[in-house]
């Protein structure tokens, strides 16, 4: 199984008289989403289940991807401040047999990313619109290992 955490991409500060869950995306954050799901769209398996935190950055996050006819679902146990155990138990790690996107926020998807490969470490610093691959594979009788199999930042996708 694959386990892919995608930080929303940058949004609007937290301020005085915004609710948390209705900050939308910056320009910037238009473009590091953009990219990512071109990148995404490229290497995603065909049976990846894509769930999307409620809040609208995340969901904003997640229309390049969805424009590219990837279908998701908003998912509430994954929405702003969630427990790492919520996350896992969204993607029913590691359980599932497809693959599964989350889409979500800090600290929960580094949370999930220092439980699965770093567990003497309490939190790994996921940048905003970055990719964490995360996969399990069996390896020569030992039973299944969990790896790092990639981290993607928007700055390294170069758009043809």
């Amino acid at each position: 199984m694959d386990l892919i955490l995608w930080r929303h991409a940058e949004a609007e500060d937290l301020h005085e008289g915004i609710d948390d869950h209705a900050r939308r995306l910056t320009a910037k954050g238009q473009k590091q989403a953009q990219k990512m799901a071109y990148w995404l769209d490229s290497v995603l398996p065909d049976n990846c289940r894509i769930l999307v935190s409620p809040a609208l950055r995340s969901r904003e996050t997640m229309i390049p991807l969805a424009k590219r006819m990837r279908k998701f679902k908003i998912e509430e146990n994954i929405a702003p401040n969630a427990d790492a155990g919520a996350l896992l138990d969204a993607a029913n790690w590691p359980n599932s047999r497809e693959s599964v996107l989350l889409i979500g926020h800090q600290p929960s998807l580094g949370l999930v990313a220092a439980q699965l490969i770093t567990p003497t470490q309490p939190e790994c610093a996921i940048r905003k619109a970055n990719v964490w691959w995360i996969t399990q594979k069996e390896r020569d009788g030992e039973g299944l290992r969990t790896y790092l199999k990639a981290i993607m930042s928007p700055d390294l996708v170069i758009k043809s």
